[in-house]
């Protein structure tokens, strides 16, 4: 619900509460937020939005009521899908306090579940960028069960059980490799112990030749 108000300026003012809840406690989804409402808005319109202090607020010249009207129409519109508006990659990560690296493996492993892809040219990039976004209620369940955290326990584990067998794979391979050289060099003497040997060591220890 909007409120139209003529203040001490004589400007033109409408005022909605700025939707808190739909920003999941997230500095960088409010401000994308902001970004869909003045996406919306024509052009010569977008300078007069502010949102401050919890609230969003249309801005006009006295004189201006129709401009106000249709701007404020299409914020109202907005604001009235905004729980349902796609999260986008970084609100992600601020939402959940996890990096890149992890949203991309829970992404590619289908722990977070992608609710499709978004493809937009950015400026100053030749090509155009394409990315998974995330369903805002996939999101806040994640969140509200602390999923990130039970999620990176269990890649810890994983792991370190991963390095636990490359160790005694990797002592296997060495144990193999060592018997492989062991039998090269018995076939290398005929199969002979290499130690040195005396002849007729009895006559020796019998006569006392070594005493």
């Amino acid at each position: 619900m909007n409120r139209h108000d003529v203040n001490a300026d004589s400007q033109l003012v409408a005022e909605w509460p700025f939707p808190m809840a739909a920003a999941l406690g997230s500095s960088v989804r409010a401000k994308g937020i902001e970004r869909e409402i003045k996406g919306h808005l024509s052009f010569p319109d977008r300078k007069h939005l502010a949102v401050d202090e919890g609230a969003i607020r249309l801005t006009f010249e006295a004189g201006e009521d129709h401009r106000l009207t249709e701007a404020s129409k299409v914020v109202e519109q907005v604001l009235g899908g905004v729980d349902t508006l796609a999260v986008l990659p970084r609100e992600v990560d601020d939402i959940l306090t996890i990096s890149p690296r992890e949203r991309l493996k829970w992404t590619k492993d289908g722990r977070l579940k992608s609710a499709g892809m978004r493809t937009v040219k950015l400026r100053g990039r030749a090509k155009a960028v394409t990315f998974h976004v995330f369903d805002p209620r996939h999101i806040e369940d994640v969140q509200d069960r602390d999923l990130a955290s039970v999620w990176r326990n269990e890649d810890a584990q994983t792991t370190a059980e991963n390095r636990r067998r490359a160790g005694a794979r990797a002592a296997l391979t060495r144990g193999a490799k060592d018997a492989r050289k062991t039998t090269a060099a018995k076939k290398r003497t005929g199969g002979r112990d290499q130690s040195p040997t005396l002849r007729e060591w009895d006559t020796f220890e019998t006569e006392g030749l070594l005493r």
